[in-house]
């Protein structure tokens, strides 16, 4: 072969070969998307469990596709003004959102005129990560353990106030309740800071937050932990307990965090994003983000994942009505 036959078949390939400049999704899904920039919609103010994760994954999507993609933080109580937003967007790809146990599952029952449809209104992509709550005490409280709380619970109705910062905690408290037959006093608190105060001043007996939010007051001894409100123990406190240990058959709570797109948005573009999320949470920087800060990496498909809202909504339900939770 000539020298100019060889460059030309050397050409030849290079015009063969697909582009991959701009990442994997761009070469596989072409043209799904519209030429505009991307908002992952999240209902939560910066630094929450959704918006940390949605900067994790903002500039990967952006690397993926090609295109600009920002984070639009819309909070309002209990996420209701984000979620109502996505469901009524453009179902285009241009626009999707964070949803969580409270958007879609607890708002369902909470609320008896809820201006959106959980299942119905979205699409769903996939579940990204969920996290167990954790029951923190004041040093004070004599009990050192869920078993022990219900006993000392018992022995004194009424007397313990758990702190509330949140309807996923709300309702994790209601169970324990519900399931354990004591009586405790919910309080409200605007956040779960306040509620956290609240414990370490003595104003309340107990609060359930994410670890993350309180692994530094655990760790200077000004809270102690009970108990973890998932199936399993938490990686990062292998010898912290669950309730289900502690004699509550069954109980199983967790902050879930996925995205969603409008009903309406090609399925196409849905398997794109779910192909291109599955890769992105399981990049070894992002996944040591996700384990490190108390996230347990999902990565489920859409199916998966609209089925697992389906249990979600049902399951919220039981507990929300026995509780008397139910508003207007």
């Amino acid at each position: 072969m000539t020298r100019w036959a060889r460059v030309l078949s050397l050409l030849a390939g290079l015009v063969l070969c697909p582009a991959v400049s701009l990442g994997q999704g761009a070469a596989a899904v072409p043209g799904l998307l519209p030429n505009k920039t991307v908002q992952i919609i999240v209902p939560n103010a910066p630094g929450g469990g959704p918006d940390f994760i949605a900067r994790l994954i903002a500039p990967k999507l952006r690397d993926a596709f090609g295109q600009n993609v920002v984070v639009d933080n819309r909070p309002s109580n209990n996420g209701i003004v984000a979620t109502e937003f996505l469901a009524r967007a453009v179902a285009d790809g241009s626009i999707i959102g964070f949803g969580n146990a409270g958007t879609h599952a607890i708002n369902a029952t909470l609320y008896k005129k809820l201006p959106y449809d959980p299942v119905r209104d979205f699409a769903a992509i996939s579940e990204l990560a969920s996290a167990s709550m954790v029951l923190v005490a004041n040093p004070k409280l004599a009990a050192n353990s869920v078993r022990e709380l219900i006993a000392e619970a018992k022995q004194a109705p009424g007397r313990l106030n758990i702190a509330i910062a949140g309807a996923t905690g709300e309702v994790a408290g209601n169970a324990l309740k519900l399931q354990a037959g004591i009586e405790m006093n919910n309080v409200n608190y605007k956040g779960g800071v306040p509620a956290v105060i609240a414990i370490i001043s003595g104003d309340a007996h107990m609060t359930l937050p994410n670890y993350t939010a309180v692994a530094t007051q655990v760790e200077a001894g000004r809270l102690k932990l009970l108990g973890v409100t998932g199936a399993r123990r938490a990686a990062q406190l292998p010898n912290v307990p669950t309730f289900a240990e502690n004699g509550l058959d069954g109980y199983d709570f967790s902050l879930w965090y996925g995205l969603f797109a409008p009903a309406k948005t090609p399925p196409a573009v849905v398997q794109a994003y779910y192909r291109e999320l599955a890769r992105i949470i399981n990049l070894p920087e992002i996944r040591e983000r996700l384990v490190a800060t108390g996230h347990e990496v999902v990565g489920s498909t859409p199916e998966q994942f609209t089925e697992k809202v389906k249990r979600e909504v049902e399951k919220y339900r039981k507990i929300i009505l026995e509780s008397g939770m139910q508003q207007e």
